[in-house]
């Protein structure tokens, strides 16, 4: 859910340009930050972006650029001018010095503090200037759109790769299946005899039949299966699998511990770590999928 977008518009003499950022979330945390002139439009946007990116922390900024030579701002000289004439005058009634070295400056810094001496024109915003604003964060989203979705393809193809990887060491479990009953079997004939004590064979066959069908992960490896292939109909057929492929994960996971717990075998119990360990790397890059 990582990505970048961004989109411009010219309005007149400005330039205005949107840019989007996004990382890993679990909901959708929208932040957007625009000028207070275009404060009026900041619902649109926010639904504008909300329904096009459905999760991630998303960060908006919204940035204008001036061309125009012409400022908002005018001094009003006939006010400045009554002003400086008082203050020269009230300069003389004190007794000061109104013809000194750095009069004039000093006064002027004073007069264009006073009231009414500069006035600023309320700036408006038009349906044509909020329109293009709207154009621009449009192009943003479909840029940031774009590049979720080439990264996205990028990790279907590794998530695939890691659960293939998955199923060729469910398979490399099969050969050590049988040596390992044989094994146990060995074990509990072997203890028996130092025992030096008669037993039911009949009987005893049945409990070690009933003890060894305990430990067979048949079950586990079959549903480990069917999780993988489900994943895979999810991850190509589903256009947001991401928190589906996550649940999917946690089932495969549960048969990788119970085959683990069960696995009584060093080499079994080894292949099931290089199992968990290829499923932590899905489970981590599963977050960064929408």
């Amino acid at each position: 859910m990582t990505g970048f977008g961004k989109g411009e518009a010219s309005f007149g003499t400005k330039k205005i340009t949107v840019e989007l950022r996004s990382l890993n979330s679990k909901q959708l945390d929208l932040n957007i930050k625009l000028p207070a002139l275009y404060r009026q439009s900041e619902t649109e946007l926010r639904n504008l972006v909300s329904q096009r990116l459905q999760r991630g922390k998303v960060d908006v900024f919204v940035t204008v650029e001036s061309q125009q030579t012409e400022t908002s701002a005018h001094i009003n000289k006939e006010v400045l001018a009554a002003y400086a004439a008082e203050l020269r005058e009230a300069a003389r009634y004190a007794k000061l010095n109104d013809a000194g070295v750095g009069y004039d400056s000093a006064a002027l810094q004073v007069l264009m503090r006073l009231p009414d001496v500069v006035s600023v024109e309320a700036e408006r915003v038009t349906e044509e200037e909020s329109a293009a604003l709207l154009a621009a964060a449009t192009d943003a989203v479909e840029r940031l759109d774009a590049f979720r979705v080439q990264e996205g393809a990028v990790l279907i193809a590794d998530l695939l790769r890691r659960v293939d990887l998955i199923e060729t060491i469910r398979e490399e479990v099969v050969p050590f299946e049988k040596a390992r009953t044989e094994t146990i079997r060995a074990r509990i004939l072997d203890n028996l005899s130092k025992l030096g004590v008669e037993v039911d064979r009949n009987r005893l066959e049945q409990e070690m039949i009933y003890y060894l069908e305990k430990l067979d992960i048949t079950e586990e490896k079959v549903r480990l299966a069917n999780h993988c292939r489900y994943f895979r109909e999810v991850a190509a057929g589903e256009e947001a699998p991401g928190r589906k492929l996550g649940f999917i994960a946690q089932e495969m996971g549960r048969e990788i511990n119970t085959m683990g717990s069960k696995a009584n075998e060093s080499n079994i119990q080894i292949l099931v770590v290089r199992m968990k360990d290829e499923l932590e790397k899905i489970k981590e890059q599963v977050l960064n999928i929408l």
